[in-house]
């Protein structure tokens, strides 16, 4: 039974869900931007102890698709994709953790003790990896089943990787070693079973076969994000000259 829902998926959601995966994983302006934003929430609701806003921060994240095109990567051998992935969950790691800290930094004044909320994403466990490999799971299938695509912000807040890198970021702000591990740890195991469950659904899929899809949508994506950058800085380039040539 649990086999038969992978295998009874057709091939047109599955060149859908690989070309839309790249769609929404690509490194572009919009993308780290979310990230930031997300992050940022993240760390006020964190600060407030607001479990409300931690959950928002989590339902505009896009991290999770970078790490899903990851997995995609390895169970098609294909090296650009996961470099890709690689590297764009690198960047996004170190453009939230410095914005966590500088939030921080910002606010010190307005912070005396770690809240509660900040506290839970210090205690890595087993039963975080069980969440994790279910969630993989989840939005695994979830990818290649556009009438149950609504339930993806569900499974970003049942996974929670935001809070715990703003923690990280947090942990370091404040010079707390125990903090950042802690957290970071946490982050770490998240996505570790996120990979390893997300690995075994898009085998189950055979996603493998998809590999030119990827590719070439690996292609398209890129030339959009380099028209995009290039686009921004014309329009950067002359904001500077109007400035300059201004009385």
């Amino acid at each position: 039974m649990f086999l038969a829902q992978f295998q009874n998926v057709s091939d047109e959601n599955k060149t859908k869900a690989v070309k839309k995966l790249i769609e929404v994983s690509t490194p572009d302006y919009d993308f780290f931007f979310l990230v930031v934003l997300s992050i940022l929430m993240a760390s006020f609701g964190l600060w407030i102890n607001s479990a409300a806003v931690v959950i928002g921060s989590m339902l505009i994240a896009p991290i999770l698709y970078p790490i899903l095109s990851l997995s995609l990567g390895i169970v098609m051998s294909d090296v650009e994709l996961i470099s890709r992935s690689f590297l764009t969950i690198l960047k996004s790691i170190v453009f939230g953790v410095s914005a966590a800290t500088a939030a921080t930094w910002l606010f010190a004044a307005q912070i005396e003790t770690f809240t509660t909320e900040i506290l839970l994403r210090t205690e890595p466990s087993l039963l975080y990896l069980a969440v994790a490999v279910v969630a993989g799971i989840a939005v695994s299938f979830t990818c290649v089943r556009p009438d149950f695509s609504d339930t993806l912000a569900g499974i970003a807040v049942s996974v929670a990787l935001i809070p715990p890198l703003a923690v990280v970021g947090i942990g370091i702000a404040k010079y707390d070693l125990s903090i950042v591990s802690g957290s970071a740890v946490l982050f770490l195991v998240n996505i570790i079973g996120i990979i390893f469950a997300s690995m075994i659904s898009f085998s189950l899929l055979n996603l493998h076969s998809k590999r030119y899809v990827a590719d070439t949508a690996i292609k398209k994506e890129d030339q959009r994000a380099e028209l995009e950058h290039e686009r921004a800085e014309y329009i950067n380039k002359e904001s500077g000259n109007n400035k300059g040539a201004s009385p």
